[in-house]
């Protein structure tokens, strides 16, 4: 029979580290696996691969079921051939899953699927509702794709609509 420990004095948090536990809890920094945090560890595999023909997005831009359909069709990957050997695949494909986005926001598939774009899920859409269709086909833009245009931040995962600079 185990004997009982003695209860542990709860620690007293100075008003600063009170708020600065709260301020983390809410921008969800208190958790950093989180995959509504966007900015999760990098696989090495999935930046190799996946990033030498565009920005290696954050896994949490999609769902789960979003994932498994891009990497199971990775032979016609919007119109290219991204095929990986079976291991490089099951790897990704299992990363890409653990750290997809779960939370509300992201939580329903793109529509239409199968098509599974980042830039035609509803709250892609809604987030960028004040874009005309002329800043998507500006040069230094070139297409919703390329988060990188205007999000500085974007290859860490961060999105922050302060930290916006639309290229003219």
């Amino acid at each position: 029979m185990m004997t009982p420990q003695p209860l542990q004095p709860r620690r007293r948090l100075t008003a600063p580290a009170l708020t600065l536990a709260i301020l983390a809890t809410l921008a969800g920094l208190g958790s950093p696996a989180r995959a509504d945090n966007m900015a999760v560890p990098r696989l090495a595999a999935y930046t190799q691969e996946c990033a030498a023909c565009h920005m290696a997005y954050p896994p949490g831009l999609l769902p789960a079921a979003s994932w498994q359909r891009l990497m199971a069709n990775l032979p016609r990957h919007f119109g290219a051939d991204a095929s990986l050997d079976p291991a490089t695949q099951k790897s990704l494909s299992a990363w890409l899953a653990a750290n997809a986005g779960s939370y509300k926001k992201v939580a329903r598939e793109p529509a239409p699927p199968p098509q599974d774009r980042i830039s035609q899920s509803a709250w892609f859409v809604r987030e960028h509702r004040e874009i005309t269709s002329a800043v998507w086909t500006r040069k230094a833009v070139g297409s919703a794709a390329n988060c990188a245009a205007c999000h500085s931040g974007a290859e860490a995962g961060r999105f922050s609509e302060h930290d916006v600079k639309v290229p003219q």
